[in-house]
């Protein structure tokens, strides 16, 4: 694994050196300051006047049980069919019950009204979950062409099946997916995510699990006293099991960890990510842990194997554990290969893997700024993406602590041909407001051609930042599978404009326990015009071309092995999609 070039501190020591000076600028050429210029990227927060009035509550009232500091995952789920993408947030529980006592603690999903407003229709839609809820995976899990909910927490998961009526159906004990590991014994979920690991065309499921914890038996820690109680160390607890499902295609899964290899796959998952990091078109995964070695495990079309030591993403840049929460692919060098950011706790520093195109990755955070910009800072829920439509994606980090003691804002960090900047001082009059943040969801909930941001903190609102960057031309495309997964889950998208070549992996799950859009959007800048090349899981090849900026294009994979060359996609027409009768 490749070190810093400051041969004689560790990351962590040198880190805490530029933060006091000891280094003059020329010592670190590529490194960013905190105090350099902002790029064009601004936001206004939207909620709660526009309808999102969601607080996520976490049942804290001073024991400090181990849950308290971790729930906060949302999901774009467009439900409804209208093409608009709607929202869902996840919600805590009472404590030490784990019950939803009171509506304070339901889950909620808002419908967009696509005028900038939200409807909350929790109740009519029957998704106000149970128990304390962590985070969630949006996929269409039975090929119905309608989004499905998988909703994650401690002691218990939920499927949500979709009916294409606007509302939806618990089918959990039929599906087989409530979240125990192999004795029965139920665990405590993170995060999940969709990922057809098989390609049969059915999307399996990937859950990240975290620590052996009960409440009757959750330790205390720091002192006697109620005041000087803190959140337990992660080291107290036992790891436990990630677990697959395997999609039947019946409406039933079978967990099959143990047989496709990963029966001691141990950790203390957190984030999850998904994408096609090698690029033989099946998509992988990378699980951040909580003072565990991160996961990364390969697909090789139905046979998966954990390759985080060997492939250089396990520990950090000083070979260490970090408080692993969020992580994203995403292609931040511009050389078609997506590397993996991951967010951690102060005094750590984020990390930066940069995929070096043969399944390995080498130590990128000091070379991508990241380093240098993020000594100080506490992050979860994180994302790669395009704010400013320039064809560069950019950091979006919710900020946060583990206690009420260490609020921290939101931060966005510019992506300047590689490197970033922080340019989080001038987002917003009201960017730098301090929180515990936890959750990221990105969406272009507007349909203006710009990404948005939802974020979710500890008993605080939601925040909705809506992009009022500067305007430049993008494209959006939205995959429908007929041979592969409906999600299109998996598919690789090869976009050039100009001279600029993008790629990205169909995939959603991102940041901390989190769920964005399906849609593929591309920056373009000042280009007019660009093609496609889709890689869909079935081996489908498909050529696009002459396709005009600033317009959102829904795609349905052709039949066969490859599609030739054409100027008009085949796009869905929206008088095919399914309506929810209450959409206006």
């Amino acid at each position: 694994m490749t070190q810093s070039s400051a041969q004689h501190f560790s990351r962590r020591e040198f880190a805490r050196l530029l933060a006091g000076g000891a280094f003059l600028a020329g010592s670190f050429p590529r490194a960013a300051s905190e105090l350099a210029p902002a790029g064009p990227i601004r936001f206004v927060n939207a909620a709660p006047g526009n309808g999102l009035d969601f607080v996520l509550r976490n049942g804290a009232s001073g024991r400090k049980y181990q849950v308290e500091t971790l729930p906060g995952g949302l999901g774009v789920i467009d439900f409804d069919n209208d093409g608009w993408p709607d929202l869902y947030c996840v919600n805590g529980a009472a404590l030490p019950s784990l019950e939803k006592s009171e509506p304070s603690f339901y889950s909620r999903l808002y419908r967009n009204n696509r005028n900038g407003t939200f409807t909350d229709v929790t109740e009519r839609a029957g998704v106000k979950g149970r128990g304390y809820g962590m985070g969630v995976a949006v996929g269409d899990y039975n090929n119905d062409g309608l989004e499905d909910l998988y909703v994650v927490g401690v002691h218990g998961n939920t499927l949500y099946r979709n009916n294409g009526d606007g509302t939806f159906t618990d089918v959990t004990k039929v599906a087989g997916v409530g979240g125990t590991d192999a004795k029965g014994r139920k665990l405590w979920s993170i995060a999940a995510a969709w990922i057809d690991y098989d390609n049969d065309g059915r999307l399996d499921l990937f859950v990240s699990n975290y620590c052996d914890w009960e409440p009757g038996i959750d330790p205390v820690c720091g002192g006697l006293a109620k005041d000087s109680r803190t959140y337990c160390h992660p080291d107290i607890y036992r790891s436990e099991p990630m677990l697959l499902y395997h999609n039947n295609g019946d409406g039933t899964f079978t967990e099959v960890s143990r047989a496709v290899g990963l029966a001691d796959l141990l950790g203390k998952g957190m984030g999850v990510a998904v994408a096609d990091f090698d690029a033989n078109e099946h998509p992988g995964l990378f699980v951040a842990n909580d003072h565990a070695r991160n996961l990364l495990i390969r697909n090789v079309g139905g046979t998966v194997q954990e390759t985080g030591v060997e492939a250089g993403v396990a520990y950090n840049g000083d070979g260490r554990e970090i408080s692993g929460m969020g992580a994203d692919f995403g292609d931040i060098d511009g050389d078609g290969r997506p590397d993996i950011v991951m967010t951690g706790l102060r005094g750590e520093t984020f990390e930066v893997f940069a995929n070096r195109g043969d399944g390995n990755f080498e130590d990128a955070s000091a070379a991508s700024g990241i380093l240098a910009l993020t000594h100080t800072v506490s992050g979860w829920g994180c994302g790669l993406i395009d704010l400013d439509n320039d064809g560069w994606l950019d950091m979006f980090v919710a900020g946060g602590g583990l206690d009420s003691d260490d609020l921290q804002p939101n931060r966005i960090f510019r992506n300047q041909g590689g490197h970033f900047t922080n340019v989080s001082a001038t987002v917003s009059p009201d960017f730098g407001i301090a929180r515990l943040h936890r959750g990221t969801a990105f969406a272009d909930f507007d349909h203006d051609g710009r990404i948005d941001v939802a974020v979710t903190s500890l008993n605080a609102p939601l925040e909705l930042w809506m992009n009022r960057s500067p305007e430049r031309h993008w494209l959006q495309l939205k995959l429908h599978g007929t041979q592969s997964n409906r999600s299109a889950i998996g598919a690789r998208i090869i976009c050039k404009s100009g001279s600029r070549t993008q790629v990205r992996t169909v995939a959603n799950s991102v940041g901390y326990a989190s769920s964005s859009d399906l849609c593929i959007h591309f920056g373009l800048d000042a280009e007019r015009i660009a093609s496609a090349e889709i890689h869909w899981p079935s081996g489908v090849t498909q050529q696009l071309t002459d396709l005009h900026a600033n317009q959102r294009i829904e795609i349905t994979e052709p039949a066969g092995k490859s599609a030739p060359n054409g100027k008009v996609p085949v796009v869905t027409p929206p008088e095919k999609r399914k309506k929810n009768p209450d959409t206006t």
